[in-house]
């Protein structure tokens, strides 16, 4: 069955590859679309990010939605013809994170199309998976197999939210607005919060920003000073969600952001310096997040009740047999924020 297989930087592949059998508690699902993610453009663009490389040809891919083709002999809840949201992420289940509750930090995880173990964890881009029924997360009948494909960003983006603790009215920045700082956005204005203010260095994503909830967006590029109203005092936002992984945004909102303040690090890009004296001096708590876990069913809810809507994140859908063009595309923050490839 046809996969995307990337064996270096800008060399994906069409390529065939076996369909395991299903066993009893297993299901075989046809994929109908995926996201590319930033991870995903890494790969293609550079061959890996940071220390992880991709050492091996690996499917790419980890944002997808499809429909049950056959269902293991053992397999209850699900039916041939469900609609699904497949999630990408297996823990052990075993290990003492995962026993604490915190299966995001795995000791054995095998995350679809990542190149952070060898053998690589093949992933979903490919026209037909084979998935543990734990994976699977039926989608409405009124909600769109493109919008089912969102549910793992929007997880991540959930789980962000969560790591700030309670947004009831509060004041939020969010920092850097791809599909996640977007998604973000969308997050946190379904937590309640009461303001929420995005910068970024482009004005497509941030007209995207507004379209999902931003109260007010920031072009740092043409306002270098544009967070300096929100100096006075020490600062007016309760939390800051830094989505850029870029240092310059992370010390550039320190000052926007009020003593005691909570600083959510959501992008990843290289190592940074930061301003020790400040974040002691202003009594930050800075917080990581990574992933999610049970966000992802919760994800695939808010989508099946149109508590939250992500149509407006989807840029642009392309064929996977064009793939080059769509990863091209998904590159350009000048005119997308999510694309989608079609496996139909």
């Amino acid at each position: 069955m046809d996969a995307l297989v990337i064996h270096a930087a800008r060399d994906l592949r069409v390529e065939d590859v076996p369909t395991p059998e299903v066993l009893p508690h297993q299901l075989r699902v046809r994929v109908r679309f995926g996201g590319i993610c930033g991870s995903d453009l890494h790969y293609y663009q550079d061959g890996g990010f940071g220390t992880v490389r991709v050492k091996q040809p690996m499917v790419l891919g980890h944002e997808v939605a499809g429909v049950i083709e056959e269902a293991g002999a053992a397999v209850t809840g699900f039916a041939v013809g469900d609609r699904i949201a497949i999630s990408p992420s297996r823990p052990c289940g075993a290990c003492r994170y995962c026993q604490q509750g915190l299966q995001n930090h795995c000791l054995d995880m095998r995350y679809y199309g990542s190149a952070m173990r060898n053998p690589h964890v093949q992933g979903a881009f490919r026209r037909e998976i084979v998935i543990e029924t734990s994976q699977a997360y039926k989608l409405a009948d009124n909600l769109g197999d493109r919008e089912g494909a969102m549910a793992e960003p929007l997880a991540v983006a959930l789980h962000a939210v969560r790591r700030a603790g309670s947004l009831l009215g509060k004041s939020v920045l969010v920092t850097g607005c791809g599909p996640i700082g977007a998604l973000v956005v969308l997050a946190a204005r379904r937590a309640g919060a009461s303001q929420i203010v995005v910068t970024d260095m482009g004005d497509f994503p941030l007209r995207s920003a507004m379209k999902v909830g931003a109260d007010q967006v920031v072009n740092i590029a043409q306002q270098p000073d544009g967070l300096a109203a929100f100096s006075a005092d020490k600062g007016q936002f309760d939390v800051l969600f830094e989505a850029s992984g870029n240092e310059r945004a992370l010390r550039g909102a320190f000052d926007a952001v009020r003593p005691r303040g909570i600083i959510v690090q959501v992008g990843i890009g290289g190592e940074m310096t930061l301003p020790i004296n400040t974040i002691v001096a202003k009594e930050f708590d800075l917080r990581g997040t990574f992933r999610f876990h049970e966000e992802f069913g919760i994800a695939v809810e808010l989508l099946n009740k149109g508590l939250v809507d992500v149509k407006p994140l989807i840029s642009a859908t392309v064929p996977y047999r064009d793939a080059g063009r769509a990863f091209a595309l998904a590159a350009d923050r000048s005119q997308a924020m999510k694309v989608l490839l079609d496996f139909d």
